[in-house]
C-alpha cells in the first residue's frame, strides 16, 4: 500500500503542480480553456495558487497526513467546481477535469487508506 499511495500522491502533486505552472505563465491552452467556459483570464493566478498550494499540500501529507489528506478533499472540491463550469458552459471538452478530479479522489483514497483514516 506505501508504494500506491507514494505513486499516486506524487503523480497527483506533479500534475496539479504542472497545470499551476501553467495558469501562472499564462499558457495559451489554459486561455482557450477558460474562454470555453466563459471565465476571466484575470481567474488564472488565484486558481493557479489554489492548485500550487493543493500540490504542496499533497507533499507536505507525506510528513503530516492530515494537512495531506486536507490539501486533496480541495483539489476534489477544486475539480468537482471546475467539471460543474464546464457543464453549466456547456462545453463538453471537460476530460481533463475529469482526469484531475479522477487523479486527486485516488490520491486522497491512498491517503486515507495508507494512514487508516477511516
Amino acid at each position: 500500500m506505501h508504494i500506491a499511495y507514494l505513486a499516486l500522491t506524487l503523480l497527483a502533486a506533479l500534475s496539479v503542480g504542472s497545470a499551476a505552472c501553467l495558469n501562472f505563465v499564462g499558457a495559451e491552452s489554459v486561455k482557450l480553456v477558460a474562454d470555453r467556459v466563459r471565465v476571466s483570464p484575470s481567474w488564472m493566478i488565484p486558481f493557479g495558487i489554489l492548485l500550487a498550494a493543493g500540490a504542496i499540500g499533497l507533499l507536505i501529507g507525506f510528513a503530516v497526513p492530515a494537512l495531506g489528506a486536507a490539501a486533496a478533499i480541495g483539489l476534489v472540491l477544486y475539480f468537482i467546481c471546475a467539471v460543474g463550469a464546464h457543464i453549466r458552459a456547456g462545453d463538453r471538452g471537460f476530460g481533463g477535469a475529469i482526469f484531475f478530479l479522477a487523479l486527486t479522489i485516488c490520491s486522497l483514497l491512498a491517503n486515507l487508506a495508507y494512514y487508516g483514516g477511516w
